[in-house]
């Protein structure tokens, strides 16, 4: 069920394709998900500012509906982090946090 959102700034410079594999295969990895209900896309910002300068960032929100664990929240943040770590980003700040949608409000399919 994860919604995988990766917000980045418009300068990045790799594979757009590789960043979406990248964390979608973190997120299976997790073993929390069936991988077809894994949904992954990104936001490109041409506005935003990194302290005082315009640095080059990764920021990849992991909604997940409410009731996991801390440790599966970790796990799932961790396998993420670790497929990030393949693309060789250089100078990109790079975060992961893990949300939780409410789960008895939650409407979709």
């Amino acid at each position: 069920m994860p919604h995988c959102i990766i917000e980045h700034s418009e300068n990045f410079n790799k594979n757009i394709d590789e960043l979406i594999s990248s964390v979608f295969t973190g997120a299976a990895a997790s073993e929390l998900f069936n991988e077809n209900d894994i949904k992954t896309r990104t936001l490109s910002y041409t506005n935003y500012q990194v302290g005082k300068t315009k640095s080059p960032f990764i920021h990849i929100a992991a909604k997940i509906l409410s009731g996991r664990t801390d440790e599966q929240k970790s796990k799932l943040s961790s396998s993420i982090l670790l497929q990030m770590k393949k693309l060789d980003l250089g100078d990109y700040i790079l975060t992961i946090e893990v949300i939780d949608i409410h789960r008895e409000s939650h409407a979709g399919n």
